[in-house]
């Protein structure tokens, strides 16, 4: 029988000794050895009867372990069952050092329990509902942005000179301290001047430039450039242009909302409307979270463990330094985030202390995911790996209950939100999309401290520093860190200004496209940085 004896009990701290008997150990060896009997095969022996004596000489070491494994696993359980403790975190588990294969297991367990979270207040919830209509003009703005895109180029007449908005189609060879270099050379590559789609300086020195004219471009590579052996390198580029064409007039009429797979410029303004509603809807309910959560947070106040604390701080500063590392200070930026360290910290206690009081307020009223919505969550989830990979990821978070719950946890979020939303009193007001805006824009600038109410997981507004002085810096936590994609240097004008593609696509390898680094450009997987230096980084 396995015995226990608790060591610490402080607070949220917990920590026991596990004696788990050699007799135990040893049945859980017997009963693995009879059951993989049948299937040893031994020279001399038929199938199934090898001795129980050989298999242990064979097999002796791997059985021992997976048993020793097996009822430390089930110790630990029966333990949290019998103590009914609920673990914040993976208990850690240690074996003695001094443990031999015959002798009882000597197990340390130490875990932070959940803390029994008191009895939410939710009665008397009232809440704004900011309501806003799209707006007509921002639909026609939209619209005419879209138009823009979607330019027509035609033939300049001859004489005609470049100017920023034209484009230019052109050959160029390139080379650093007179030598070529690797991927410096183009042909019939196509570039919108003043798109900024080339290294800084390049398409302002095609300003003037006519069909036959050839140039000496000179430019530096950006200290970021992925090429290490040309960052902060003179080049110059020689330069052949062999075309000029100016942006047709995109009319927005039938025919235009046709070209875009729509029946009418009606349908169109109808789709670009219904998307303003959604993600005005999508503010509104933002705004009404941050006020829910602002008021739970003020009515409760209770110890939270501390490794979930630790792990929520670890996330928050995870997110800001990778959003600080594409500043364009990212030395400063990570130096601030840094000396307001103690805030994420205080942000990340609130966080954890308002999870817990989510999963309370949703376990206490029915809330529940279903199997079909977990089903749906874990088929969206596994879409996002190559197919080759899926059915491993999805066989990971059915035998991984934390990992299930990680997935979970948003959804469930949500509907509990939704539900203490159909509980609180609301108040209704028309209001602009700058109004709505202003609002969240004030929160988020709020300077906060110990016991404010205000969600300190409030999200930076989009084009805002990643770590602004005094103001909260966390990103919410349904508003997961977005990368922004880096630039199609070249080949995105190639498409637009090409009826007839180059079948070499040779602007691929163009020099003058400008590296991504201070973008967030999905490095993880795509690495800006190759070792063919000057090629188009990858997208």
């Amino acid at each position: 029988m396995i015995k226990s004896v608790e060591t610490v009990n402080e607070g949220l701290k917990r920590a026991f000794m596990l004696t788990i008997p050699a007799k135990d150990i040893e049945a859980r060896v017997e009963q693995e050895v009879k059951r993989i009997a049948p299937q040893i095969r031994m020279p001399g022996f038929r199938p199934g009867k090898v001795p129980p004596n050989l298999i242990r000489k064979m097999h002796g070491e791997s059985l021992q372990g997976e048993a020793l494994n097996g009822a430390v696993q089930d110790g630990v359980q029966q333990l949290l069952s019998e103590k009914n403790i609920r673990p914040a975190l993976q208990p850690q588990v240690e074996l003695d050092e001094g443990y031999q294969p015959g002798q009882d297991a000597e197990v340390r367990v130490s875990l932070e329990a959940l803390p029994d979270v008191p009895a939410p207040s939710i009665d008397g919830l009232a809440l704004d509902r900011l309501t806003v209509e799209p707006d007509e003009d921002a639909v026609d703005e939209q619209i005419k942005q879209l138009a823009n895109q979607s330019k027509r180029w035609e033939d300049a007449p001859k004489k005609h000179v470049a100017a920023t908005g034209d484009l230019v189609v052109m050959d160029f060879a390139g080379e650093v301290d007179g030598v070529a270099f690797d991927g410096g050379k183009g042909e019939d590559m196509s570039v919108e001047i003043g798109s900024g789609q080339l290294i800084p300086g390049f398409e302002d020195q095609l300003v003037g430039a006519k069909a036959g004219d050839e140039r000496k471009v000179t430019v530096t590579f950006p200290d970021d450039y992925p090429a290490e052996n040309l960052k902060g390198k003179e080049a110059v580029f020689a330069v052949t242009v062999k075309g000029v064409k100016t942006a047709g007039e995109t009319k927005v009429d039938e025919e235009f909302a046709k070209s875009l797979g729509l029946d009418s410029l009606d349908k169109l303004k109808g789709l670009i409307r219904d998307q303003q509603s959604q993600e005005l809807n999508g503010l509104t309910r933002t705004h009404m979270k941050r006020q829910l959560l602002d008021q739970l947070a003020a009515r409760h106040d209770f110890d939270v463990p501390v490794s979930m604390v630790e792990a929520e701080y670890e996330n928050i500063l995870a997110q800001l330094r990778h959003e600080a590392s594409h500043e364009a200070d990212p030395a400063a930026a990570l130096a601030e985030i840094e000396a307001e360290a103690g805030d994420y910290r205080r942000i990340a206690e609130r966080r954890v202390r308002l999870g817990l009081l989510l999963s309370e307020i949703g376990a206490a009223n029915g809330v529940e995911i279903t199997d079909q919505e977990m089903n749906r969550l874990i088929m969206q989830a596994a879409s996002q790996y190559q197919p080759k990979d899926r059915e491993t990821f999805i066989r990971y978070i059915q035998q991984e209950p934390m990992a299930a719950a990680q997935l979970r946890a948003p959804l469930y979020e949500d509907k509990v939100v939704d539900y203490l939303f159909g509980k609180a009193e609301i108040s209704e007001r028309s209001a602009t999309r700058a109004e709505l805006e202003a609002d969240l824009e004030s929160e988020e600038g709020h300077v906060h401290g110990p016991g404010c109410g205000h969600d300190h997981g409030h999200a930076p507004a989009k084009g805002k520093k990643a770590a602004p002085k005094g103001k909260a810096k966390a990103a919410a936590k349904d508003a997961p860190v977005k990368s922004e994609p880096a630039k199609g240097p070249v080949e995105k004008s190639s498409e637009k200004a090409s009826a007839k593609p180059k079948a070499a696509k040779p602007v691929k390898d163009a020099a003058p496209a400008k590296a991504p680094a201070a973008k967030a450009a999905k490095a993880e997987a795509k690495p800006a940085a190759k070792k063919a230096p000057a090629k188009k980084p990858a997208q």
